[in-house]
C-alpha cells in the first residue's frame, strides 16, 4: 500500500512534536566534533509547499506550526526548531515546511552522513530532487525497515535513527518496534526515535509491552493528545518512543508539552512523559 502522502499533514501538531524532538536530538549530536550517521526509514518528500493542494485541502498546518511560528512566548527548548522553520520562510510568511530530511539537512555537517529511504514513487522523486546539492546523503527507494538494519552499526559508532512509518497497515506498529529491538542488538548506543499516531490505544499498549519485554534499555515515551482516547475513527494524539535520549531531552519536553497544550490544544488535551525503561 502506497497511498499515504505526508503532504496532507505537513506541519500539523504531530509534526511539531516529532520535529522539535528530532531537532533537539540532532543539535545534541553536533556538540561533539566526531561525525554521526542519520538514518530515516520513511523519509517522505523532504520539503513541502504549504500552498499546494494537499496542504490546503486539510489545512492541518494552520492548527500546528502556524500557531506558534512567530510566538514570542515559545519556550527556549523550541528555539532551534522554530528558528529552523523561520530560516526556510522569508518575511514571516509560512510557505514551506520541512519533512524529517529537511530537518536533518539543517544540522548535519561535512563529517556526518545521511541515509534516506522512501518507497512512494512520487515522493522518492521529490526527495531525490531535494537532496541534489546535499553532500554525503544516500537516497534509496527501498524498504526502510531492512535499510535501517543493514546500516548498523555505523562506522562512527554514533547514530540517530528515525522510524516514522505511515501506519497504513496495522502490522506497522509491531514491525516498527521489532525493527528497533533488532537494531538495538546490533548498535545499543544509538539514539532511536519511533513516531506513532494515537488511533487505537491497544496497539500502543502492545508496542510498550514489546519494548518492556525486550533487551532495550533507556527508553523515554512522550505523548501529546488533542482529546481523550475514543473508539471513533481518526487520530486523537501523537507520541514518540525514544531510545537513548540526550540527557536534557526529558527536561526540555517538560517545557514543550504544556506549551503545546496551551497553544495547540484545549481543555480536553493531555500529555504524558515517562521513562518507560530505565538506563
Amino acid at each position: 500500500m502506497l497511498s499515504y502522502r505526508h503532504a496532507f499533514h505537513a506541519g500539523n501538531f504531530a509534526d511539531v512534536l516529532k520535529h522539535s524532538v528530532l531537532s533537539l536530538v540532532l543539535d545534541y549530536m553536533t556538540r561533539k566534533e566526531k561525525g554521526f550517521c542519520y538514518i530515516d526509514s520513511h523519509s517522505g518528500a523532504g520539503m513541502y509547499q504549504l500552498a499546494d493542494e494537499y496542504a490546503q485541502k486539510t489545512g492541518e498546518y494552520k492548527d500546528g506550526i502556524a500557531k506558534i511560528i512567530n510566538d514570542d512566548e515559545a519556550p527556549e527548548s523550541l528555539e532551534c526548531y522554530l528558528s529552523l522553520i523561520n530560516s526556510l520562510n522569508l518575511n514571516n510568511d509560512l510557505e514551506v515546511y520541512p519533512g524529517s530530511p529537511g530537518i536533518a539537512k539543517a544540522f548535519v555537517r561535512r563529517q556526518d552522513s545521511s541515509h534516506l529511504f522512501e518507497l512512494h514513487p512520487t515522493d522518492i522523486q521529490h526527495l531525490e530532487d531535494f537532496c541534489q546539492r546535499w553532500r554525503k546523503v544516500f537516497v534509496k527507494q527501498s524498504d526502510g525497515y531492512q535499510g535501517v538494519l543493514g546500516l548498523l552499526p555505523p562506522p562512527s559508532r554514533r547514530g540517530v535513527v528515525l522510524i516514522d512509518p505511515p501506519y497504513e497497515l496495522k502490522e506497522d506498529y509491531q514491525k516498527a518496534v521489532k525493527t528497533i529491538i533488532k537494531a538495538y542488538t546490533k548498535f545499543s548506543t544509538g539514539t532511536y526515535i519511533l513516531w506513532y499516531p494515537v488511533v487505537k490505544r491497544e496497539l500502543i499498549d502492545q508496542m510498550s509491552d514489546d519494548f518492556t519485554t525486550s533487551s532495550v534499555k533507556n527508553l523515554l515515551q512522550v505523548e501529546f493528545c488533542l482529546e481523550s482516547d475514543t473508539d471513533e475513527y481518526g487520530m486523537t494524539g501523537t507520541g514518540l518512543f525514544i531510545v537513548n535520549p540526550p540527557w536534557q531531552l526529558s527536561q526540555q519536553l517538560e517545557e514543550i508539552l504544556p506549551y503545546m497544550k496551551t497553544k495547540l490544544g484545549s481543555n480536553e488535551s493531555n500529555y504524558t512523559l515517562k521513562q518507560l525503561i530505565a538506563e
